[in-house]
């Protein structure tokens, strides 16, 4: 008998895909009135209409409608590839891991905390979350060199960001966009969300040192060994001196990272002192291609050099590309279905009549099932919190904690979800199948899954 094995990101998501085309011929078919120019749901508004199931051809076309909405994020993941091929091509990264690992002498554990903080940071305070993609080529080798797996450098970057945005305090994207249709401002429930942050935080540090030192003493108990062999060859072999040119090389290269991350980050929606950009993937893809003429120039590669290296890197982030758009035809097929708000409109139901306690809980239970069908945070706030917000005024619930209840249960879907692209993209990267991903996280998720319920219990309490 043949050993099962996992199929690829690629087929999970097709049969995603069947799987709600499936139920548009099922879920009766209805909407909301809408007003303003953001299309906000009214409560109370929905009604039946025409049943539209979505058959094979649309499941097929979904998926490319999918790739046109997404094309922003998936052309910035192919400047990324290009600009991590030319920066690997002089040597740089190699040299400067080797570096690392040789002025750490054994203590490469503590990268572990100290960039698990920093993504938590970028993820609490401006929603970084799709931009850590240019990280996982970047870290994966440096904990594989360091005697870890890849599943070390996939979770330092996915949980870090992830336990941020699930905490998100001051993130316009998902705090800002739900506060602000819930008729509160940013800074209420602040105190809450930031004990949250430091609560899941240490949790999920706790839970990736501990494997990674488990993986280091004993490398045969990795939850990868014999599937992930991606990285092997950047265990041995000849490492490039770190001469001049390839310092150079590093400052320039963390300059790009920089520049991006000060570049997104809403100054002014968050209230800091600062001029912001307000650059987005477009803005961030020119970010890369310029970077990588620059880093190229510099090292003194050969314009041939320089194309061909930039080609092959972002040929190798075309999977991650196509996988971006694939995942964005699930709510292509969901409104073309007119099913959305119908699954919205039995939540709304759902929730009549529950005390404030059960009420609360009832909102965080509702939200994870429609955070698996509507993976971007800014859209379900948009669709959902109009409806949910005025509800929890009759159970005596503040907007603020429905925005907390919201950005929770999307936040700690986001971490698993195979229609998450960031996941489905960051394993692509590390070559690691979806169920070990599974198996290596679940225990956290319930973990963050208990103390969600614990905060929410006890603020809708007090």
């Amino acid at each position: 008998m043949k050993k099962f094995h996992m199929p690829t990101a690629y087929t999970i998501l097709f049969l995603l895909l069947f799987l709600v085309a499936a139920a548009t011929w099922v879920i009766p078919a209805g909407e909301y009135q809408r007003e303003g120019e953001d299309e906000v749901p009214v409560a109370g508004t929905y009604a039946r209409v025409e049943q539209q199931p979505q058959g094979v051809g649309d499941v097929i076309q979904a998926s490319f409608h999918g790739f046109y909405d997404a094309v922003d994020v998936a052309l910035f993941i192919l400047m990324v590839g290009g600009f991590l091929g030319v920066v690997m091509k002089t040597g740089a990264i190699d040299a400067g891991v080797s570096n690392v690992i040789r002025i750490l002498g054994g203590r490469e554990i503590l990268l572990i905390p100290v960039m698990m903080v920093l993504f938590s940071l970028g993820g609490t305070s401006f929603g970084m979350w799709e931009e850590t993609m240019a990280f996982y080529p970047l870290l994966i080798p440096v904990f594989v060199a360091a005697g870890y797996d890849p599943l070390v450098g996939i979770a330092v970057v996915l949980l870090g960001s992830g336990a941020g945005v699930l905490a998100s305090t001051v993130n316009p994207f998902a705090t800002g966009i739900a506060s602000g249709f819930a008729g509160v401002s940013l800074g209420d429930g602040l105190m809450v969300r930031l004990v949250m942050l430091a609560v899941f935080d240490a949790a999920a540090i706790w839970y990736v040192m501990h494997y990674a030192a488990k993986v280091r003493s004993h490398p045969e108990r990795s939850l990868v060994a014999g599937f992930s062999r991606k990285f092997e060859s950047k265990k041995g072999g000849g490492v490039p001196d770190l001469n001049g040119k390839r310092k150079l090389t590093l400052l320039l290269f963390a300059g790009v990272f920089l520049v991006m991350v000060y570049a997104v980050i809403p100054f002014d929606e968050i209230g800091l002192p600062l001029p912001a950009l307000h650059w987005w993937f477009p803005e961030l893809s020119g970010l890369f291609l310029g970077g990588a003429v620059v880093i190229g120039l510099v090292y003194g590669l050969k314009e041939q050099e320089l194309v061909d290296s930039f080609v092959s890197g972002a040929a190798d982030l075309v999977g991650v590309a196509f996988i971006i758009g694939i995942s964005r035809g699930i709510t292509v097929l969901m409104d073309g279905g007119k099913i959305t708000d119908t699954v919205l409109y039995w939540g709304e139901h759902a929730l009549e009549g529950a005390g404030s306690v059960g009420f609360i809980l009832l909102v965080y239970l509702i939200y994870l099932p429609l955070s698996i069908l509507i993976p971007s945070s800014s859209g379900l706030a948009t669709l959902s919190v109009p409806i949910m917000a005025p509800l929890g005024q009759f159970a005596g619930i503040g907007g603020e904690l429905i925005v907390t209840a919201f950005q929770s249960a999307s936040g700690l879907v986001n971490i698993v979800t195979p229609t998450a692209a960031v996941v489905m993209g960051g394993l692509a990267l590390g070559d690691v199948p979806y169920d070990r991903w599974v198996k290596f996280v679940w225990k956290l998720i319930l973990i963050f899954f208990l103390l969600t319920i614990a905060f929410l219990m006890v603020s809708a309490v007090l």
